[in-house]
């Protein structure tokens, strides 16, 4: 596993994860930390959804 999709792995888990939070707690972890929807928040969500397209191409890529 390449160190961009070990990164892209380890953000897609954690935008899951505040999901969750968010649908058990109505709880918001990175707007709790970091600000409702500060600039470092709103880096935070663009990460984790572009770490989520990258991580597509896994569906399609070979592990033999």
């Amino acid at each position: 596993m390449k160190v961009i999709d070990k990164i892209a792995l380890v953000l897609v888990i954690i935008g899951a994860i505040n999901w969750l939070l968010i649908g058990l707690f109505d709880f918001n972890l990175v707007d709790s930390i970091f600000g409702t929807m500060s600039l470092i928040s709103r880096i935070i969500y663009i990460l984790v959804g572009i770490s989520g397209l990258w991580s597509i191409r896994a569906l399609f890529i070979s592990h033999d």
